[in-house]
């Protein structure tokens, strides 16, 4: 598959190296265009490739800085469209604010939803996204999305790594994420616990109790997420109480924010297994040595080869876990 057959892949600013890793999946080579920022802050975005009836690709994830990421999104939207592509289809790795999904308690915006008012008026045809926070968040879109789950990738991993294992339990450090890690533990034959938390803050939580057995086994923990790291340590250092021998932890985003990096340092997790739809850049420097990169480059690529050609993405999950519902 060449340029020629009218696809078009391009980068957002934080997302040239898992684009290049599309592309090469995609069979094209990646899209040329500029994201320029003005000294008052302002974006500018400038093709310099045609795109006229092109089926577009625009790769970006809205992570840290949240705001420039989802403006230069919706600044590309408007530029691909200003140049008559064909079709935009906004490739979101990671979906910034898919957190804010609910109104929790009372005078609180619920952002998901206006982010995805605001894609959709900057004239997006379509959205994929890998791993939304709640899987309900494809209902805020008033245009179609594909959601794709990232346990393709993981269970590759953990499966070339299965005899090291040994003897393995799947724990759920989140009830809302049961279902995935119950599927992820059948792929795997191993067990499953589940522990219950309770979130005090943003930065905050309180673990509960464990259910299901860990004592001299190997721990993993599988989430759709890292935020500041709280909930997994927490639960470690639990697991650890009732005997567990490892603890691994994967999640498909490494948010890794506030402390969290400082956190993983500590001896409560022995290895962290992340994905690269947040960009790395030099943040793992401190827990290089026990922090495994999976790329989801192959993922996308394959899923934007089925919606250029009009097949169906569900069938990329066919014999593995699928999104969290």
């Amino acid at each position: 598959m060449t340029s020629e057959n009218g696809i078009k892949v391009f980068a957002g600013r934080n997302a040239k190296t898992l684009t290049q890793r599309v592309c090469a999946r995609v069979g094209t080579e990646m899209g040329a265009a500029r994201t320029m920022l003005f000294p008052d802050g302002e974006l500018l975005v400038k093709l310099d490739d045609d795109v006229r009836g092109r089926d577009c690709f625009v790769i970006v994830s809205t992570c840290a800085p949240v705001n420039d990421n989802l403006m230069e999104v919706l600044i590309f939207c408007d530029c691909l469209r200003r140049a008559s592509a064909k079709r935009i289809t906004i490739v979101m790795p990671y979906f910034g604010y898919g957190r804010q999904d609910r109104k929790d308690e009372g005078r609180v915006p619920i952002t998901a939803k206006l982010v995805a008012n605001m894609i959709t008026a900057a004239c997006a045809d379509r959205i994929l996204a890998i791993d939304l926070h709640a899987a309900q968040i494809q209902g805020f879109f008033d245009l179609p999305v594909d959601h794709l789950s990232a346990t393709p990738v993981f269970h590759e991993h953990f499966t070339s790594i299965r005899p090291q294992l040994g003897d393995l339990v799947l724990v759920s450090p989140d009830v809302g994420n049961v279902k995935v890690a119950e599927t992820m533990a059948n792929l795997l034959d191993a067990d499953l616990a589940i522990i219950n938390k309770r979130r005090l803050s943003g930065t905050e939580v309180r673990v509960g109790n464990l259910i299901g057995e860990v004592e001299g086994k190997t721990v993993l923990m599988f989430d759709d997420m890292i935020s500041t790291g709280g909930t997994v340590i927490e639960a470690a250092k639990l697991v650890r109480e009732h005997g567990a021998v490892a603890v691994y932890a994967a999640a498909t985003h490494a948010v890794l924010a506030g402390s969290a990096i400082e956190r993983f340092a500590d001896d409560a997790v022995d290895h962290l297994i992340v994905t690269d739809t947040i960009p790395a850049g030099d943040r793992y420097a401190p827990i290089a040595h026990k922090t495994t990169v999976l790329s989801v480059g192959d993922l996308l690529g394959e899923a934007i080869n089925r919606i250029h050609t009009d097949r169906s993405v569900s069938a990329l999950f066919h014999g593995t876990a699928g999104v969290k519902r």
